[in-house]
């Protein structure tokens, strides 16, 4: 019998991953700091290098270092989500063109198995070079014996670009050594602040000092079976398969707080209709349906001296819809029976739950399924709102009022890839 072979896992992750799409077509942002801001323009959630060397922290509200950024010449830009979505889309495809078993771990990061590859630090770099070849997004590539040192080699060889050129491997006994020596045990995958702080009273630092501490037991009582098995990963062991089956969500909320309070019933009408609209778009994208739904709405609960109000009903379906002229429709019913004239709205939202596959629900002999005709007008919503922009079609209740709820957006790039009006034009 042939004895089992080592396992052999690379992460692949791109580098600021919104920010590489945006200079993908704007190559004149190469070297200068850029940054990609939150839904509403709110917070940085990535930025890059560049930028990270002027002080902006992950997370950092923009309204905060706004003049720094104007001083340094910043280029700030909105979330382009439907750009990134496609730009990883392309990336995913590449690295399964190289990998016989890949895990979509995020929009911007996969596990690879390499596993029986011969010379698989080779295989990395070509990895890292065909990805910027054929997509033009940089990447970062970490090789390990266990998905957690992938993570962990991927972590070094982004943070030590000049040693590693983007490529880290800790198959070698001496470099693991020597970087888990070095590795902060709050960076390992898996390790929360307040998991790190519990690790520090016992004298564990760094990812070395997690993977040698002897009491196994108190790894387990303190850390629960998961952290046990990420320090049996750091010793090397495979605990965590590769996963290359997408899981839907089981849950899906879209809701916002509004920049101005709402007073009226059309303007809360409005709101919750493109919530319902979004929503029902990313089920279907996920080929679900959801048997129960939920409305609410609430006033500021930071105004004090002002009367508050929270409010929120749960829709039973009989049978599962994913259409979203019925999810609107009872929406709507919920919504006159909550709405209560004389409060300051500020926040609206819909959550969809009891989510399964369109494919597997029991028919119900009171309440008829989405008809042929409504899976057919619902695909042509969405192939036209996934060339032109989300809510270039959606139900007339959706235009009752000025849209005080959409998402402020004012430095979105254009959507190179997804819509025919702003392809980008060669002169």
């Amino acid at each position: 019998m042939s004895a089992t072979r080592a396992k052999v896992y690379a992460l692949v992750d791109c580098n600021s991953f919104f920010c590489s799409c945006e200079r993908l077509f704007r190559p004149d942002l190469e070297g200068k700091p850029v940054g990609v801001l939150s839904n509403n323009d709110g917070c940085f959630v990535s930025r890059t290098p560049e930028l990270k060397a002027l002080g902006v922290g992950m997370a950092q509200p923009y309204f905060q270092v706004k003049d720094l950024c104007q001083k340094h010449k910043v280029a700030v830009f909105s979330a382009n989500f439907s750009l990134y979505t496609n730009i990883s889309h392309r990336v995913m495809m590449v690295l399964s063109e190289m990998a016989p078993i890949v895990e979509v771990y995020s929009v911007d990061e996969a596990f690879l198995d390499l596993t029986g590859v011969r010379d698989v630090e080779r295989l990395a770099t070509t990895i890292k070079q065909e990805v910027f070849r054929k997509v033009g997004i940089p990447v970062s590539v970490g090789l390990g014996s266990s998905k957690t040192l992938a993570k962990v080699a991927n972590q070094w060889a982004k943070s030590h670009p000049e040693t590693t050129n983007g490529v880290m491997s800790l198959l070698d006994p001496t470099i693991r050594e020597q970087v888990l020596g070095e590795f902060e045990v709050g960076e390992v995958w898996g390790v929360g602040r307040a998991s790190q702080s519990k690790m520090y009273s016992l004298g564990i630092t760094t990812a070395k000092d997690f993977r040698d501490y002897k009491n196994e037991k108190t790894i387990q009582k303190m850390f629960t079976r998961v952290g046990a098995e990420r320090q049996r990963e750091l010793r090397g062991e495979a605990i965590f398969e590769l996963d290359n089956v997408s899981i839907p969500s089981q849950s899906i909320v879209c809701s916002r707080s509004f920049g101005n309070p709402v007073l009226s019933l059309d303007e809360l009408k409005e709101s919750v209709a493109h919530f319902a609209s979004y929503a029902c778009e990313k089920l279907r994208r996920q080929k679900s349906a959801t048997q129960r739904f939920s409305v609410f709405i609430r006033s500021s609960s930071f105004i004090a001296f002002e009367q508050q109000i929270r409010s929120g009903q749960s829709i039973n379906l009989d049978v599962p819809t994913s259409d979203t002229l019925k999810v609107i429709r009872y929406a709507m019913r919920a919504l006159e029976k909550l709405y209560q004239a004389g409060y300051k709205y500020k926040k609206a939202g819909v959550g969809l739950y009891s989510i399964r596959s369109q494919e597997q629900y029991q028919l119900s002999l009171v309440e008829s399924s989405d008809t042929p005709k409504s899976q057919r007008l619902m695909q042509a919503v969405d192939e036209i709102n996934s060339k032109e922009g989300s809510g270039t079609i959606a139900a007339g209740v959706c235009f009752l009022t000025p849209k005080k709820w959409i998402m402020n957006h004012k430095n979105r790039s254009p959507r190179y890839v997804s819509g025919w009006s702003e392809l980008r034009k060669v002169k």
